[in-house]
């Protein structure tokens, strides 16, 4: 990895490979657009952990009671607490909150304003970014990758920074 000078104290950083400029604009960071596809939402059993914060967020947007919303959308994980999953297509598991019917076409989150950090924050996370290989991989499924804004290197690194995996 290369080395250059951080502004905020002055000694060298460790450059990612998301530092690198890309082709198209020359410019560094990633490309990312949502497709509203919902792959991001769905897939194989997973885990879509929350704060007692966004727990509260999320009963709210409801208009329920936080326990109601715990028996009613949440489950229990060996990592914590994790929103619920309801069947999907094909056999997947979605979250209990996508929504395949309100928008033709399209998966929508039926907790947007309200969704979880974990959400917000896709497709930065550190397993995505731990590669060049991991974000090829993640791409396969999520065709909002490499499509649309360039996101600049210190906007994914304060993104990938919310979420603790």
């Amino acid at each position: 990895m290369s080395e250059r000078p951080s502004e905020a104290q002055g000694r060298p950083e460790k450059l990612e490979w998301f530092d690198r400029p890309e082709i198209d604009s020359g410019e560094p960071g990633l490309r990312f657009s949502c497709t509203m596809c919902g792959n991001c939402c769905s897939g194989p059993e997973g885990y879509v952990l929350f704060t007692d914060e966004e727990g509260d967020a999320m009963a709210r947007s409801l208009g329920l009671a936080r326990e109601v919303f715990d028996q009613e959308y949440t489950r229990e994980t060996p990592l914590g607490t994790s929103l619920a999953e309801k069947p999907g297509p094909d056999g997947s598991n979605d979250c209990v909150f996508l929504d395949r019917e309100r928008v033709p076409g399209r998966a929508v989150c039926g907790l947007y304003d309200a969704r979880p950090e974990q959400c917000r924050t896709w497709p930065f996370w550190g397993s995505t970014l731990e590669s060049p290989s991991a974000w090829r991989r993640a791409g396969e499924t999520c065709p909002g990758l490499n499509t649309g804004d360039l996101i600049p290197p210190e906007q994914i690194r304060v993104l990938r920074a919310k979420v603790p995996r």
